[in-house]
């Protein structure tokens, strides 16, 4: 079921470059819940919502799925700006020519309980990452996976019952970035041949975005305490992980949505997010 506004809640999808601090309000609905933007290589920014995938320009233009199920907030775009890859509500990933067309089928059918969520595409186009979820006994398993976008065998990344989830590639190629619970509460992670803990604080830091050209990563910080990424929280920070140290950018009401997926704009400068502000 698609996420709605609650009464007098309205949407709003920001830039903000990261060099001056400076924030642009795009867009904004008090009827649509948009969430997760991407920025395509072209410099175009697309949303989510209602199941339904959307370009922003001067307004909400839906992009043609060709038949995908109803889609979560979770999708990414093909560095040669070609096909947008999205989590469906039916628990697969699908290939969808950006341009609109016939949808394809991704992900292999690994059963019932099995969900994929999309968060990552390798520098080449060639590798998803995605977070798998299984039910084992009652109990909820998230794992990281790769697969070929162009279809094929699943690689398991982490193999562990650790809460994982935000799997997104550096742009070396190199390391898959993700948020995961193996600290104690959620703090950022990197894995290639071995895990390395990036953030350390006592804040709860969830979906890490390495910025195209290396230089920072961004990502979401709940407060303490907080249990997984709710929708809705009053002191939701974003913040940028840099060579010196973390760099507060913005306060904001918001959460779930927010900053889900890859977010920078091709050249480094600009990240984008959804604010869910309630009133005036």
């Amino acid at each position: 079921m698609p996420r709605t506004l609650r009464p007098g809640q309205r949407s709003e999808l920001y830039t903000i470059d990261v060099r001056s601090g400076e924030h642009q309000l795009v867009f904004t609905s008090d009827e649509i819940l948009f969430e997760a933007p991407n920025w395509t290589p072209d410099g175009e920014l697309i949303v989510n919502g209602d199941g339904k995938l959307f370009r922003v320009d001067n307004g909400l233009v839906e992009i043609e799925l060709g038949g995908v199920p109803d889609i979560n907030n979770d999708h990414v775009v093909s560095p040669d700006g070609t096909t947008v890859y999205v989590s469906a509500d039916d628990g697969h990933l699908y290939a969808v020519p950006l341009a609109g067309g016939v949808g394809r089928r991704v992900s292999n059918d690994r059963g019932a309980g099995f969900h994929h969520y999309l968060h990552g595409i390798s520098p080449d186009g060639t590798t998803l990452a995605y977070i798998g979820l299984e039910s084992v006994d009652g109990r909820r398993i998230t794992n990281v996976w790769t697969i070929p976008a162009a279809g094929g065998a699943d690689v398991q990344v982490t193999n562990d019952e650790h809460a994982d989830d935000g799997s997104e590639y550096g742009p070396d190629g190199k390391w898959i970035y993700f948020n995961s619970e193996r600290a104690g509460h959620a703090q950022l992670f990197r894995i290639g041949d071995e895990v390395e803990q990036l953030t350390f604080d006592e804040r709860v830091n969830w979906f890490p975005h390495p910025a195209p050209d290396g230089s920072s990563i961004a990502y979401v910080s709940f407060p303490p305490g907080t249990e997984g990424h709710p929708a809705d929280i009053e002191d939701v920070r974003l913040r940028l992980l840099t060579p010196d140290g973390i760099r507060e950018l913005t306060t904001l009401f918001g959460g779930q949505g927010t900053m889900n997926v890859p977010s920078w704009s091709p050249d480094s400068t600009s990240f984008a997010y959804v604010a869910y502000p309630l009133g005036s």
